[in-house]
């Protein structure tokens, strides 16, 4: 039995049903690997809208989506999976190769049009991703405020 490193970081489920947002914080354990996630997320057993926010080791975050037949998935930064399992598995499911080890480029993969029907464009999520200069948790802040979750993903934050 191998064990897991702890990776910094959190993950939080933003569930809307009847009109409303309630977010979660998931076991920080689930950031080891994205079947973790996916698990976490589906045993919340919503008929809304369920929306995973990992901020990974405050290098990068994962947007995950389950829908049915599946999930839709966002990474914030490709070349992570050279050092994180999480994007690792994220580019294995999405099927795309990792960069080159001497690529220095942040570029998100995935689906980043996964949040549309939630107010957050695909050009907006291509935007927020590309401020280099926020941390990732400022950048899920950002996304959740576009969404409609701000508040209670803040209060969250705020929290942990």
């Amino acid at each position: 039995m191998t064990v897991q490193t702890p990776i910094a970081g959190f993950a939080v489920a933003a569930v809307r049903e009847d009109g409303r947002w309630r977010c979660n914080v998931l076991d920080s354990s689930v950031l080891t690997g994205l079947d973790a996630v996916i698990t976490a997320l589906r045993e919340l057993r919503s008929t809304g809208a369920v929306v995973g926010m990992c901020n990974v080791d405050d290098e990068f975050f994962v947007l995950v989506r389950p829908v049915p037949g599946g999930v839709e998935l966002a990474l914030s930064d490709a070349a992570a999976a050279l050092d994180y399992d999480i994007a690792a598995d994220v580019l294995d499911l999405l099927r795309v190769d990792p960069p080159d080890e001497d690529d220095d480029e942040i570029w998100p993969e995935g689906n980043l049009a996964l949040l549309s029907d939630l107010g957050l464009p695909e050009d907006e999520l291509l935007l927020i991703n590309e401020e280099v200069d926020l941390y990732p948790d400022e950048q899920l802040e950002m996304i959740a405020q576009r969404c409609g979750f701000g508040e209670h993903f803040s209060g969250l934050l705020e929290r942990l």
